[in-house]
């Protein structure tokens, strides 16, 4: 599949090696040029590069950006992400405060499918690190990715390229979930300080 991955920061980096490592075609766009070839020069495979504002050539869109990016991102795009698998990643917390932002529509993912009504919405990555990311498993386990999506065929989509980069994919449900999903990253997030993990822990179903 190709991955456009729209942004450059950590969580990019982590979700291009997977998707990299999965054997999937990954374009990275920045809000510079620069930005998006200076991370793809530090990838292994071959990585195209742009601008946010262009054309999604693939079937995949994974918003790799903050929660306050959502709103001028999709703006870029209004009617140009019809059809296309949207990955949303996004916990909405107030970085200044670390505390979490109330969202009108229930959850980030049910915005951005408000935004982007012709697109496939997905939720699914943000409660995953993006060192563990980068790693793909941690103390030997490979990480889970907590899908939540009103669309089966976004479900598979997302689910195909975590299994294809190591990671195991688990459907969280519809994505109304998105709301719990949200509330759970930002726990590990908070829970970082107290258990002193550096940000190398992982949420992992077990049975």
């Amino acid at each position: 599949m190709d991955v456009t991955i729209i942004g450059t920061g950590n969580m990019a980096r982590g979700i291009a090696t997977r998707a990299l490592d999965g054997g999937h075609a990954v374009t990275l766009l920045g809000t510079e040029a620069g930005h998006a070839e200076a991370l793809a020069g530090e990838l292994n495979g071959e990585v195209g590069t742009g601008t946010v504002g262009d054309p999604i050539k693939g079937e995949v869109a994974v918003l790799a950006i903050p929660y306050g990016a959502i709103g001028d991102v999709l703006g870029r795009y209004e009617g140009r992400l019809d059809g296309k698998v949207v990955v949303d990643i996004t916990n909405p917390v107030d970085l200044s405060t670390f505390q979490p932002v109330e969202v009108p529509a229930g959850s980030a993912a049910q915005e951005v499918a408000q935004k982007a009504p012709g697109a496939k919405v997905a939720k699914a990555f943000n409660t995953t690190f993006a060192g563990t990311l980068v790693e793909g498993k941690v103390q030997g386990e490979p990480l889970d990715v907590l899908i939540a999506s009103d669309d089966d065929t976004a479900k598979s989509v997302v689910g195909q390229i975590a299994k294809d980069g190591g990671l195991r994919p688990v459907d969280a449900g519809p994505l109304a979930r998105a709301h719990e999903l949200e509330a759970l990253g930002y726990l590990h997030m908070a829970l970082q300080d107290p258990l002193g993990t550096g940000f190398g822990s992982a949420v992992k179903i077990l049975s």
